[in-house]
């Protein structure tokens, strides 16, 4: 008899430990956001951009408490998606799928932004032509498993690290005297320097994303709590370390909102400075693009399954067991805005409030963990009394709110307008769906 292809997030390889998580999650937080936020930062707060980093690091950390708690209690198969559906029910996880689906589109930026700097390199190359050699070979490599995905990510994340060590330890000694102190440091007052961290939280949440990947862990309840805790703090030093480089060598008016390259031009030999584009940057982005392609699937895997999508999409690989035919429609989302120039970034970036207005909900409905899961609550490594429990919850709520305040005042009236669109069409389609009984909801969480 002819078997039947696996759908499966039940069928995918359980095989990640914790140095294939801590791979994928520093290199997916260490790429565009240090490449091309620093100099940014540093036009809104000035030389504070460091401690900036830091403060935007311990937000992320905050606001990630309720996902630790449950990482920490059960395997969540479908991730994010799982976690909306066990703690706040069926349509609230069809509205939430839709809105993840929108949100992670921004591996045609990541392609950009490599592309860009490789033009640096190499003037003249064709960059449309670099750009899709660059998405086809890492779509390519997330066809075969995650695992060895996540060892060709270790191997960048090496390089990665050299460069960026090279440009701290040649950089210190070239900060010009008088960092800490006026005019140049919290340029834009308090506020402008807790808005920056807030901004700045689009270069430090990342290490979130190996909560997708709970599915593929060995050992998800113990292990993703530690890396994602572990890579954030580890980056957010990182961060601070090349910030202050970045806004301490040169002038604050030759270096706010431009990349890194002019001041590793500066502080690097050239033979360094083409190891830094290469490494650094180059390594950056593709490890950033690498390492979304690998998650950003899982929880659209189990939506299928469920019956929020078409369940034919969540067909995995006979071999590899990777969802095939999902890293393919990403593909095509990926290369067309490309091919047809069209400008993903803000449009990505603006859906983050969406994504913290829905975590919000998630934060609040943690509080009912120890009724939802009792006995696999009494075994959670976080288990904490209850009063402690929603104290954490409502904490990261808070943080949640400050962030959605900051990256609102940021939107311009369209997009603020097509948030809202993007809200009410999320929810008609879940309730549509709903009805239609196409929806029939598995449980995708489990004891690890």
């Amino acid at each position: 008899m002819k078997k039947t292809a696996p759908m499966s997030t039940r069928a995918l390889r359980r095989e990640l430990g914790k140095k294939e998580l801590f791979g994928i999650a520093f290199g997916q937080v260490v790429g565009a956001g240090i490449m091309a936020l620093v100099g940014l930062g540093i036009a809104m707060t000035g030389r504070s951009v460091n401690l900036a980093f830091v403060l935007s690091a311990v937000w992320v950390v905050l606001l990630s408490i309720p996902w630790i708690f449950i990482a920490s209690t059960v395997r969540l198969r479908g991730g994010e998606y799982t976690q909306a559906a066990l703690l706040c029910g069926e349509k609230f996880a069809g509205f939430y799928i839709v809105i993840y689906l929108v949100r992670n589109l921004q591996m045609a930026v990541y392609t950009l932004a490599f592309t860009s700097y490789f033009l640096t390199l190499v003037p003249g190359a064709p960059g449309l032509a670099v750009s899709l050699i660059v998405a086809t070979f890492f779509f390519v490599l997330n066809i075969f498993p995650t695992k060895f995905m996540a060892k060709i990510q270790n191997y960048i994340v090496v390089v990665l690290c050299a460069a960026l060590a090279a440009f701290v330890v040649y950089g210190f000694p070239e900060i010009q005297p008088g960092y800490w102190s006026q005019p140049g440091f919290f340029t834009h007052g308090a506020m402008g320097f807790l808005g920056t961290s807030a901004f700045l939280t689009f270069a430090t949440f990342g290490a979130n994303s190996i909560f997708q990947l709970s599915g593929e862990c060995k050992k998800p309840t113990t292990d993703i709590p530690f890396v994602l805790i572990f890579a954030t703090l580890l980056v957010a030093i990182i961060y601070a370390l090349v910030a202050m480089v970045a806004a301490g060598v040169l002038p604050l008016e030759e270096v706010a909102g431009m990349n890194l390259a002019r001041v590793a031009e500066t502080v690097l030999s050239r033979p360094l400075y083409l190891f830094f584009i290469v490494g650094g940057a180059l390594g950056a982005l593709a490890t950033s693009l690498n390492a979304t392609i690998a998650w950003v699937t899982k929880p659209l895997m189990q939506a299928c399954e469920d019956g929020w999508f078409p369940r034919s999409l969540a067909y995995l690989h006979p071999k590899y067991r990777t969802p095939v035919v999902l890293i393919a429609i990403y593909y095509v989302v990926t290369i067309v805005p490309i091919i047809l120039g069209v400008d993903m970034g803000q449009i990505t970036n603006s859906v983050l409030v969406i994504m913290y207005l829905c975590m919000i909900v998630t934060s609040i409905a943690t509080i009912r963990l120890p009724k939802v899961l009792p006995e696999q609550w009494a075994k959670s490594p976080f288990r904490c009394p209850q009063w402690l429990l929603a104290l954490f919850c409502i904490l990261a709520s808070v943080v949640l709110g400050i962030q959605i305040y900051f990256n609102a005042e940021m939107l311009s009236p369209a997009m603020f307008a097509a948030n809202v669109i993007l809200m009410v069409l999320a929810y008609f389609y879940a309730v549509w769906r709903h009805k239609s009984g196409k929806v029939k909801m598995d449980i995708s969480y489990e004891d690890a």
